[in-house]
């Protein structure tokens, strides 16, 4: 058994879904093993990580506008405000979503499904740098 670990830093334009799958499967693959799991963790509490369809864009704008209508901004919505209006928002959706993934590699590739995509979802308005912690355990 083997194990290898890197961090991604991956720069945001703001709010909505970033697609980070090209950046995790290159690096999986580069570690020469064959079957595994792979361990995805966002060291961040106002964004988060998901596994979500990545043919239709219609699906990130869909599920950016549900979260826009399940977590608002506005003023007295919120006692914490220290970081700004969407900063509590920001808190909500990151717990009302996932900060780390599990993501099984077959035959040296992610195991995802032919949809399937991995994404970045930042919750601030403004532009970020996040860090995605990865370990992958396998031989």
């Amino acid at each position: 058994m083997r194990q290898a670990s890197h961090s991604l830093s991956i720069a945001t334009p703001g709010r909505g879904l970033v697609e980070i799958t090209d950046d995790i499967a290159g690096w999986a693959a580069d570690q020469g093993m064959g079957q595994g799991l792979l361990t995805a963790f966002c060291r961040h509490t106002s964004a988060s990580l998901l596994i979500q369809e990545n043919a239709d864009p219609d699906v990130r704008s869909d599920l950016e506008a549900f979260f826009e209508r399940l977590a608002p901004e506005g003023p007295h919505l919120y006692v914490h405000e220290d970081e700004g209006p969407d900063d509590m928002p920001a808190h909500i959706r990151a717990a009302l979503t996932q900060t780390h993934l599990s993501i099984p590699l077959a035959a040296g590739r992610l195991a995802l499904g032919t949809w399937q995509g991995v994404y970045l979802f930042e919750h601030r308005r403004r532009p970020q740098r996040r860090e995605i912690a990865l370990h992958l355990l396998g031989e």
